[in-house]
Formats: C-alpha cells, sequence, structure tokens
C-alpha cells in the first residue's frame, strides 16, 4: 500500500488542488516501512491525480477536496479519505489502526464561490461544484 496526504508543516493541508506537497508513506504488512515528501510539478486536480498516479499511489488521505478532483483520484484507481484534520502522520497510523476520523460526503471548503467567482459550477483547481459552496 502506499499513502499520500497532502503536506504542510505536519499537518494535513487542507485544500487538495493547491497542494504544494505530499507526504508519501509505504506500508507493508499494516506498518509504515517508508516516508518522503514529494513536490508536484503542477497544481489543480487533473495534474495531481495523475502525479499521485504516477507514484503509485493507491490511498489518499486528505482535507477539502472538490467533485472534479473525487472524480479524478477514482478514475486513477485512487481511494479517498477526505474530511481529514490534524496531523499526517497522525492520520495515517490512525489509517492503518481503522480509526481514522474522515468523512465519506467531503466538500471543499475553501471559499464561497458565489461571493468570490459569481458563480459556482466553475473548476478552481478542485474545487467545484454547484450547490453555492465547493463541492457541491
Amino acid at each position: 500500500m502506499k499513502i499520500a496526504v497532502p503536506y504542510e508543516n505536519g499537518q494535513v493541508f487542507q485544500h487538495f488542488g493547491h497542494s504544494g506537497q505530499f507526504k508519501i508513506y509505504d506500508v507493508e504488512d499494516g506498518r509504515i516501512t517508508a516516508e518522503r515528501i514529494a513536490v508536484p510539478a503542477g497544481s489543480g486536480h487533473g495534474a495531481l491525480a495523475g502525479f499521485l498516479s504516477g507514484l503509485e499511489v493507491d490511498t489518499l488521505i486528505c482535507g477539502g477536496i472538490g467533485a472534479g478532483a473525487q472524480e479524478a483520484l477514482a478514475q486513477a484507481g485512487i481511494r479517498l479519505y477526505g474530511g481529514v484534520t490534524g496531523g499526517a502522520d497522525e492520520a495515517v497510523r490512525a489509517l492503518l489502526a481503522g480509526t481514522l476520523d474522515y468523512s465519506a460526503e467531503v466538500r471543499c471548503g475553501r471559499h464561497d464561490h458565489h461571493r468570490e467567482h459569481g458563480h459556482c459550477g466553475e473548476d478552481h483547481h478542485g474545487c467545484a461544484g454547484n450547490s453555492g459552496r465547493c463541492g457541491g
């Protein structure tokens, strides 16, 4: 298993489409065997899903993530655990222990598209939706 976490200052970075780096964990027999930081060349959900797929990541733990990013990850065969906050290392250990607190209904909560962009439904680097809030 290979797990990726959008990473900033030891924490789960909260906006997938703007992730500047990921912490990658190699897992064997339920134990972390290696970890490293990987920096993507691009941003936006399509580029990031491709980047993670190229690293052979099969699981992503993240904070906020829009519907377009969720679809791109699903197409890449990457299992998603979204809506996670706190320390990245702690989140991975919790996932391995079966105690990770995540949301199957995760949405990007970075900003209100109606106020900031005039309407929703646009893809803003992984933050897309149609209900007046990101990922709606």
